[in-house]
């Protein structure tokens, strides 16, 4: 019913920036919070940055002042932009949505992820 497509991922070198894009599409209704987690291989997934339908963002202390989470609503589209990056941010990265597909009824979910490698 609900799809999310990520996008943007890739190989960057150390101090390097990328921009992660998420567009949600299908049966919505409405969509509240939406945000970035990682997973590392090995580590736990964790949350990156989220931010609600009313503009009011939250981060992880490891990301703050290097990554901006910001949407479209009219797209339906989440963004993640990363700065300075560092080799401990590379990881799969996923984005979620909370979507309401019928009046009432909030589910969550998820794109299928995309790399994010940080080498030299």
């Amino acid at each position: 019913q609900v799809q999310l497509v990520e996008s943007g991922g890739g190989l960057e070198q150390p101090g390097g920036s990328l921009r992660l894009s998420c567009a949600a599409s299908g049966s919505i209704f409405r969509i509240d919070t939406m945000g970035w987690y990682r997973q590392a291989p090995g580590k736990q997934r964790e949350l990156v940055a989220g931010i609600t339908n009313g503009g009011s963002t939250n981060y992880a202390d490891s990301v703050k002042g290097r990554f901006t989470i910001s949407r479209d609503n009219a797209k339906n589209t989440v963004y993640l932009q990363m700065t300075s990056l560092k080799p401990e941010d590379t990881a799969v990265y996923y984005c979620d949505a909370r979507v309401m597909v019928v009046p009432g009824r909030w589910d969550d979910y998820w794109g299928q992820g995309t790399q994010v490698t940080v080498s030299s």
